[in-house]
């Protein structure tokens, strides 16, 4: 079992910038691909990006390619999400998640809010 817990969320500025933090319980995180998603209100979770075991691998979502980055430090058992330019519609709760392969996510944390002011 993993256990996570975002930060790093706050409000910000159009064009502005946050890194995001997800910090891991137990052992075994570097075992599971890592991934950030987003939920703004009314609105289906989206895919933002994941990362590999290693760190070695990543993916993102066409909306934020080239604006945010993902990384993990597995001595950490922390992943990252360096947002860049930010835009109004960045605006939504963050979550990271833990899972076998990055497309199926077993672990959830509670979420961290992101408001991006124009």
């Amino acid at each position: 079992q993993v256990q996570l817990e975002e930060s790093g969320g706050g409000l910000v500025q159009a064009g502005g910038s946050l890194r995001l933090s997800c910090a891991a319980s137990g052992r075994t995180f570097s075992t599971y691909y890592m991934g950030w998603f987003r939920q703004a209100p009314g609105k289906e979770r989206d895919f933002l990006a994941a990362v590999g075991w290693s760190g070695g691998g990543t993916y993102y979502a066409d909306s934020v390619k080239g604006r945010f980055t993902i990384s993990r430090d597995n001595a950490k058992n922390t992943v990252y999400l360096q947002m860049n330019s930010l835009k109004p519609e960045d605006t939504a709760v963050y979550y990271c998640g833990a899972g076998a392969d990055r497309r199926q996510y077993l672990y959830w944390g509670q979420g961290t809010q992101v408001t991006v002011s124009s």
